[in-house]
């Protein structure tokens, strides 16, 4: 008993040293976390940040942190990618020994899928589904800051295992038995295992709250068949969350058992069984895929709508579509395992239904396509995002067609025709969503758009260096380069490929960069945008202010058709009707419990990484202590918008 609440070291000490790069992690880590200190408080914005963002519960706010936290996430991703990169960029390189290269391929695949792409589709979900649906805000609005609040924990326990205790190493897969204790000893696995813990309930929370949300507080008049395109998307991905996160928390609570508690779920010896985890992981990870890329295809609807000056061609056909792909995503995992040993039967099932995803799939890229026929089409930032993703997604969507063939995935699958296909539709997919999605909706966050010679920059620099990366690996893994792999010998010939995919990756990352610039040349410069309704939009969420109101909406609008503020733009000044008369609008109010919550959420997970048991369990007791206190004090947890302060707003908006 004495053991298990002892404090004992890693094995290989508490803070990572050895690696130059390491210690350059550490300097700057420290200069970072000074200089936000000093600015704080020489400006004197200790309380500023408190009261309006750390507290908040305001849907959009919530958003915009989501938002900033997936950008700083990619670009630590996208540094793990050019490290990598730079590794394979020649043959037979030492920039990286094989240990360190594991873990940065590991952290690499893990926060870009888990701790950018899922925050920065959750972040737009939450600055324009309420407003879209005619809401104030979201079904649970204090739900929605824990959400976010353990996302960012889970992220930051993820994080600082570079530089205290090892990162883990075992890929952002992390099979068994690789994972396990005997060949993975340390804490770097159980960072893996405890921040994806974390991050998931806070996004199963976010699934419960966006569904409840849109069933429920719709405004007047809007049926599901009025919905946006958007709105439809995060209605079926929430439904999705709901039933594939908690596939994901139990296999990773078995396998924190394994290694914590010495049991044997995915041992074999043991009776255990570490095909188990495959299966798991799969049930969650491909459903997950589609998690990611659905809420964009919601986005490139609206963008193309938008500029195309079309209502969008054959709406109950998309909707019908992404309802089909969400079922057909809970039934294709098995497509991991074709080269297996699966039974033939199986193999055929599986390689059918991948196949059967393309169709509903394909049915969305006629409908964008149609939508831009005949359409007066502007080339702004986010409707170039949206048209560069058509190609390159179709590009994703036919190599995957190829990998469902079962005979031709033999060949295929553990070399780097993989790897090109799953980045063409994540980056090519959800990264492009992403990005139309957030220069699409920042007038609307933030009150003026973001320059548009800059941004075109970044995008045509980016978008160059995408496929000048990607496209090369189609032909080297169709030369037999595997995956997995940190070095190889010159005879292969795979050099100059690997020069050109690394000098492609630059080129993107100078365009992630030139995108930063952006967002600070346009706050300081950009043009306001003054009427709210930045790109003569269609959606509600263009008939308010920029940025929007705190309580969303002065008067619950009444929809009387799909695309509701294009058509009430048309109907303005057929009908006279009498102004309503403002009321106090209730709203819930700032509460610091969901981040003092999650602090004590992240120091269980410290605990636990490293078995120090009496830590994590403080830490789960903070936890029950803020929950009790929830629940028992809800007496000051609203107010009211007084009449006068809406019709100030109101007057000066």
């Amino acid at each position: 008993m004495s053991s298990l609440f002892s404090f004992k070291m890693p094995e290989h000490g508490f803070f990572v040293t050895g690696e130059p790069m390491i210690y350059m992690a550490d300097v700057l880590i420290v200069l970072v976390t000074l200089g936000i200190i000093f600015v704080l408080t020489y400006f004197k914005k200790w309380r500023w940040l408190w009261d309006e963002w750390l507290t908040t519960v305001d849907h959009k706010r919530i958003g915009i942190m989501y938002i900033i936290s997936a950008l700083l996430m990619l670009f630590r991703g996208g540094v793990d990618a050019l490290l990598m990169r730079t590794q394979l960029a020649w043959p037979g390189l030492n920039f990286l020994n094989a240990q360190h290269y594991d873990e940065i391929f590991t952290t690499h695949g893990t926060i870009m899928i888990l701790f950018m792409a899922m925050p920065f589709i959750v972040g737009l979900m939450n600055v324009a589904v309420p407003l879209q649906i005619g809401a104030r805000d979201v079904a649970f609005p204090e739900l929605n800051a824990v959400s976010f609040w353990l996302f960012f924990a889970g992220a930051m326990l993820f994080n600082i295992s570079f530089v205290i205790g090892g990162s883990p190493d075992a890929g952002w897969t992390s099979y068994t038995p690789l994972a396990g204790n005997e060949l993975d000893p340390g804490p770097g696995e159980n960072y893996y295992l405890l921040g994806l813990q974390i991050a998931g309930i806070g996004t199963l929370m976010t699934g419960i709250n966006f569904l409840v949300t849109i069933i429920k507080m719709r405004a007047p008049g809007m049926t599901l068949m009025k919905m946006p395109l958007f709105t439809w998307s995060t209605l079926i991905t929430s439904v999705i969350i709901i039933f594939a996160f908690p596939v994901l928390t139990v296999a990773l609570a078995l396998l924190t058992i394994d290694r914590l508690f010495g049991a044997h779920f995915f041992t074999v010896t043991a009776g255990g069984m570490p095909m188990m985890w495959a299966n798991l992981f799969w049930i969650w990870g491909h459903p997950e895929v589609y998690i990611v890329i659905l809420p964009a295809f919601g986005i490139f609807s609206e963008v193309i709508s938008t500029f195309a000056r079309k209502r969008l061609f054959g709406y109950r056909a998309m909707v019908y579509s992404m309802v089909a792909i969400s079922a057909l995503s809970f039934i294709v995992w098995l497509h991991h395992f074709f080269t297996m040993g699966q039974g033939p039967w199986i193999n055929s099932f599986f390689g059918v239904s991948t196949m059967l995803i393309a169709i509903p799939t394909g049915v969305k890229v006629f409908n964008w396509l149609l939508t831009l026929h005949k359409g007066r089409i502007e080339f702004t930032q986010p409707m170039l995002w949206a048209l560069a993703f058509i190609p390159s997604f179709l590009i994703g969507g036919v190599t995957g067609v190829m990998l469902a063939a079962v005979p031709a995935d033999y060949q295929y699958h553990n070399s780097y025709f993989l790897i090109s296909h799953f980045h063409y539709v994540l980056i090519g997919g959800t990264v492009f969503g992403c990005f139309a999605g957030l220069t699409y909706w920042w007038p609307k966050m933030f009150g003026h758009k973001l320059d548009e010679r800059l941004g075109k920059w970044a995008f045509w620099v980016f978008n160059i260096g995408f496929h000048l990366c990607f496209i090369p690996m189609y032909l080297v893994g169709l030369q037999g380069m595997t995956r997995r792999i940190y070095t190889y010998p010159a005879e292969t010939g795979w050099g100059p490929i690997n020069m050109v995919e690394t000098i492609g990756a630059f080129i993107m990352g100078i365009g992630f960069l030139i995108f930063c610039y952006c967002v600070y040349y346009s706050a300081r410069f950009g043009e306001r945008d003054v009427t709210g309704d930045a790109w003569d939009g269609r959606t509600l969420e263009w008939s308010l202010s920029s940025p929007a109101p705190h309580y969303n909406f002065a008067h619950i609008p009444k929809v009387e058709a799909l695309d509701a503020w294009w058509h009430m733009k048309k109907e303005k000044g057929k009908k006279k009707e009498k102004p309503e008369p403002y009321k106090p609008i209730h709203m819930p109010n700032n509460t610091g419990m969901p981040i003092v919550m999650s602090a004590f959420m992240f120091v269980a997970g410290f605990g636990f990484v490293f078995e120090w048991y009496l830590l994590a369990i403080g830490g789960l007791i903070g936890v029950l202590l803020c929950m009790l206190w929830r629940s028992f004090n809800d007496y000051d947890s609203h107010h009211y918008v007084s009449v006068e302060e809406i019709k100030k707003h109101e007057m000066a908006s």
